[in-house]
């Protein structure tokens, strides 16, 4: 059922704690796919899953987001193992997400432990009118959907429905106990298995970061002879000697110069991705230590959640670099001490810029690092957030250089500009950054002021155009594609190389021209390059294939190769609705044990805008609450939709005062809703962030 929040009135969306089960029995839809993942060749459907409480988790690969929510779940998966069965719906957002190959290279690397079903086109998806990547739907013992989800950060309110729908069918005898369908594939062998990165060593050698193993390997210069290993090979995250270290998916590394090395004690930076850490590593010993992050992911909760009213945070005015009031004194943010909240809602003061120091600070998958002569410090693609970061390692403070938080592609001041899963790192002779910013299949660049401080950087795009365009094309970098990149470095004559990984090839981008060309085809998903000079003959490219499990040393040719096969976008069912005025409303229901916080005003926030443009007459832009009408354009046919919910809620009882230090938890959910205007159509739009019909 849909009902206003008693305790909220004035946040229309938002539904109360206990409203996320619906009264209205609604049967689930049977799953339908091209073939089953880890379920030993076996076809599944929901009969085979009766007496079962069924979490449908549809997610795709790419998705850092989708991610997140698999490790989310695992604590679920062991904990209710013998009542609970996950199934992964696999709805791919790119091309190369619907090679079944690919897929189940995937599930492997990411140690999906619960069937899977392959579901290309779409047909799963629009049977549960899934709208976002991840969404989870709950499905009974009896079949019917109990629980509409959408984004990250909802196992605490997962793990409280499991136990009601227990007590509930083990009292009606419909719970039935056991072993789910999961059978284990057999597992990939060899020295690597799929890494992430390698960077040359001062000896000759080469650092690898051995992703699928959770370990660091060195090798020598032949890429197969083992020199050493720098990790114990389990899952986890301890601090030590190289043979008991512990990291989780290890993807980037930085070796630091040596007038900085010998002042910290470690000559490597190691981006220990699924850990949310930085670790350091000194070669010498192997010995690994925790830099910064603290564990816990990131969500962009760490403070009151504010942005401005064009969706950009407030920098900090603290840290080393500036002189000021402390960090939590903000732009934006009360100074006096008096704790009144932030003038408006969503993004936060304590997001952007100085954020704290080492471990004190929570990172959210750090993905690649690499070091800035310019700003004296490591930068960090900080993935799972959307944003750049810095980490200084002689003082251990933690910024952010770029990226309000928000998801996609725009251009602008560092606090104004929007990256999507930033993936890959390198620095050109100028001292500007180059990302390969993932989820846009975009090549981004990072003008650095002179000032050298965080905050003094202008963010533009060199090649890509948004959330949902890809392709492969050369020629001039606006009509240019990629297909979801994921490592770049810059060329001796100044070009910009890109690992293009999707498209299995690495790419040129020519800064003076903006022309862009293919220098190799062919490849397994290659998630990183570097260049390599040999003490004689041609500078080479070395190639991390990920999906071969190994390095590939790649000769610069003298002519690139121009390719042209097209540009794509992605294909999701498009919605019917009516122009001129459309009701939007995303619902929200509190976990049981959480109240929306509405101690300082509405903590519920839309963000709308649409592509192109001109498609919205009224309704866009950034303000509170769940509930807007926009206004469509009747001379466009078609568009998409972009919109960013957000909701804050805090531990406690409804109708009691949240407790002054309560957990509190943000649920944030980007929808791209592809639109095609009819007449006759509905006039309304209904999502669900944490809700049900």
């Amino acid at each position: 059922m849909t009902a206003e929040s008693t305790e909220d009135q004035h946040s229309a969306g938002a539904l109360r704690a206990d409203s996320v089960r619906t009264a209205r029995r609604v049967r689930a839809s049977e799953l339908g796919g091209r073939a089953w993942l880890n379920t030993g060749g076996k076809e599944l459907d929901l009969a085979a899953l009766r007496g079962k409480i069924v979490l449908l988790d549809f997610w795709t690969f790419c998705c850092i987001n989708c991610l997140h929510v698999l490790d989310e779940l695992r604590p679920l998966e062991e904990k209710y193992s013998d009542v609970l069965v996950t199934v992964g719906v696999h709805s791919p957002k790119f091309e190369h997400e619907a090679d079944p190959v690919a897929l189940a290279a995937a599930v492997e690397r990411y140690e999906i432990h619960h069937p899977v079903l392959d579901d290309p086109e779409l047909l799963t998806w629009q049977a549960y009118t899934a709208r976002a990547w991840p969404t989870l739907v709950v499905v009974d013992p009896e079949g019917y959907i109990v629980a509409h989800l959408s984004g990250e950060g909802h196992g605490g309110g997962l793990g409280v429905l499991v136990e009601e729908l227990v007590a509930e069918h083990e009292a009606k005898g419909t719970l039935h106990r056991g072993d789910g369908p999961y059978v284990a594939p057999e597992p990939t062998a060899g020295t690597l298995r799929f890494p992430g990165q390698a960077v040359p060593l001062p000896n000759g050698n080469y650092l690898v970061a051995d992703t699928g193993h959770h370990r660091l390997v060195e090798l020598r210069p032949d890429l197969t002879t083992v020199e050493r290993v720098i990790g114990s090979g389990t899952k986890g995250h301890l601090d030590g000697q190289a043979e008991v270290a512990q990291f989780n998916e290890p993807q980037g590394i930085a070796v630091l110069p040596a007038s900085v090395a010998w002042q910290t004690g470690y000559e490597a930076i190691v981006a220990d991705t699924v850990n949310h850490r930085l670790r350091g590593v000194t070669l010498s010993s192997g010995y690994v230590q925790t830099l910064a992050g603290n564990g816990i992911q990131r969500l962009l909760d760490a403070g009151p959640a504010r942005v401005d009213g064009d969706g950009a945070g407030t920098w900090a005015k603290a840290g080393k670099d500036d002189a000021g009031a402390p960090a939590s004194a903000a732009a934006g943010s009360p100074s006096d001490g008096s704790g009144a909240p932030h003038d408006v809602y969503a993004g936060d003061a304590e997001d952007i810029g100085y954020l704290g120091h080492g471990t004190g600070v929570s990172l959210s998958s750090p993905w690649d690092v690499v070091w800035s002569e310019k700003l004296g410090k490591a930068v960090v693609a900080m993935a799972g957030t959307h944003q750049i970061f810095t980490f200084d390692p002689l003082t251990n403070e933690v910024a952010i250089l770029a990226g309000s938080g928000l998801e996609g592609l725009l251009d602008g001041s560092g606090p104004q500009s929007w990256f999507a899963q930033p993936s890959g790192l390198a620095v050109d002779p100028s001292g500007d950054l180059w990302v390969a910013d993932s989820e846009t299949s975009a090549l981004r660049r990072l003008r650095l002021g002179a000032s050298g401080r965080n905050g003094d950087v202008v963010v533009e795009t060199a090649v890509g155009k948004g959330l949902f365009d890809f392709g492969f094309r050369d020629g001039d970098s606006d009509t240019a594609r990629l297909q979801h990149p994921l490592g770049v470095t810059v060329l001796p004559d100044g070009s910009v190389a890109i690992a293009d990984t999707y498209n299995g090839a690495v790419r040129r981008y020519e800064p003076a021209t903006g022309a862009v060309s293919t220098l190799a085809r062919g490849l397994a998903e290659p998630a990183d390059v570097v260049v390599v000079v040999p003490e004689e003959g041609e500078p080479l490219l070395l190639v991390t294939e990920t999906n071969r499990h190994e390095l590939v040393l790649v000769p610069l040719p003298k002519e690139a190769q121009q390719v042209d096969e097209g540009e794509r976008q992605t294909q999701r069912p498009r919605t019917a609705v009516a122009s001129g005025p459309l009701d939007l409303k995303v619902r929200f229901a509190a976990p049981t044990g959480q109240k929306l916080d509405d101690r300082w005003g509405d903590p519920t926030q839309l963000k709308v805008s649409a592509t192109p443009p001109e498609l919205l007459l009224g309704g866009t832009g950034t303000s509170q609450g769940l509930a807007r009408t926009l206004e469509l354009n009747p001379e466009i046919a078609e568009g998409v939709l972009h919109i960013t919910a957000r909701a804050a809620a805090c531990d406690g009882a409804p109708g009691e005062e949240i407790p002054d230090h309560a957990a509190c938890h943000l649920y944030q959910q980007d929808w791209g809703i592809p639109v095609v205007l009819q007449d006759g159509a509905d006039s309304a739009l209904t999502l669900d962030l944490r809700g049900m019909d």
